[in-house]
């Protein structure tokens, strides 16, 4: 058998074990060859490919990002490119492809699979947003991260007396914001899935230096919104993938904070060094898994599928159901964090 393997969407620690185990499985279980496409899905329509064996992947355990290198293609593109992709996938011969991302990714495979193609999915993203697995690898060297950076400002903010709020990733699900805050101690979390009260935020800080306390440290998910009509944000507008550009919203209440309480506020952006570096033992492990298990499922003829985590096992399920909807936080989870606000 011949596996054809592409990494989508943004990079993510993890990526390098994923292709690792696929390489490793498929190579020294099934006798199989492996083959990648450079930068994602712009090297399946491109047909730009490299030969993966275990020597190519030695040493990947370890490293962040992808060594096959990553390229987001417009969703119209890949609709309209299905026909040359399974083209370039007949004339390399490829039994099964598995690709490894995120939303978009996996949308990507799920089209593929309805034309025919033998799909397997491995699902990809820090922000822990994709349905029907309990977590996505990347997430918790993400959550590790935002989480050391966050104790690394509360000393700031209690020697200066001042409100420093960070700003994480979390475009639609505000997991990371939710685990970082509380593993932090964070006094404040803000998510996309419950748009903000800027009066409520504002006593909040108040309170919390009128009973003597010297700090307030607050974490804001990129997609966090206030309440319509309670404070202006700036609208960047839609980028060439639909996505929403973000304007800072972090630093956009930190403005109406200082306004409104006269307390000095700064703000951080962590960005990109969340998903940037090497990953958590956790995200190793869970990586590797998801490359066995999608191996072995290639081989069995269990196309049309998605590895997920269930509790400590990994399982398959359907494509269609693993895209149907994104994995936001829910409002009982949410609920968790009262005792810790303020």
């Amino acid at each position: 058998m011949r596996i054809g393997v592409l990494t989508g969407g943004g990079d993510c620690p993890g990526l390098n074990a994923v292709i690792r185990s696929v390489v490793r499985t498929a190579t020294t279980h099934y006798d199989s060859e492996v083959i990648g496409f450079r930068d994602g899905w712009r090297g399946l329509l491109e047909d730009r490919t490299t030969p993966l064996d275990i020597a190519a992947v030695d040493g990947l355990l370890t490293r962040g990002g992808t060594t096959l290198g990553s390229a987001r293609v417009a969703p119209e593109r890949l609709d309209a490119g299905i026909a040359e992709m399974k083209g370039v996938l007949a004339r390399h011969g490829v039994d099964v492809l598995i690709p490894i991302g995120g939303e978009g990714t996996l949308t990507a495979a799920h089209l593929l699979s309805q034309a025919g193609v033998p799909v397997v999915g491995i699902p990809k993203t820090i922000d822990n947003d994709i349905d029907e697995t309990d977590l996505t690898f990347g997430f918790d060297t993400a959550v590790s991260i935002a989480t050391e950076m966050i104790d690394r400002l509360h000393t700031t903010a209690e020697s200066h007396q001042r409100v420093l709020l960070v700003e994480v990733m979390g475009r639609h699900a505000g997991w990371i914001a939710l685990h970082a805050g509380l593993a932090s101690g964070a006094h404040l979390t803000l998510v996309p899935e419950e748009p903000f009260d800027i009066d409520e935020v504002c006593r909040l800080v108040t309170a919390r230096f009128e009973r003597g306390d010297s700090h307030v440290i607050g974490v804001v998910a990129e997609g966090a919104t206030p309440l319509p009509g309670t404070m202006p944000l700036r609208d960047g507008g839609l980028d060439e993938y639909g996505h929403r550009r973000f304007t800072g919203v972090a630093s956009q209440l930190g403005e109406e904070l200082e306004r409104r309480t006269g307390k000095e506020v700064r703000t951080t952006v962590l960005g990109h060094v969340q998903r940037g570096g090497t990953p958590t033992s956790f995200d190793r492990v869970l990586a590797t898994r998801f490359g066995l298990h999608a191996t072995i499922a290639a081989h069995a003829g269990e196309h049309g599928q998605m590895v997920a985590l269930h509790g400590t096992e990994i399982e398959l399920v359907p494509l269609a159901r693993a895209v149907a909807r994104l994995k936001t936080v829910s409002a009982s989870r949410l609920a968790e964090t009262g005792a810790f606000t303020g």
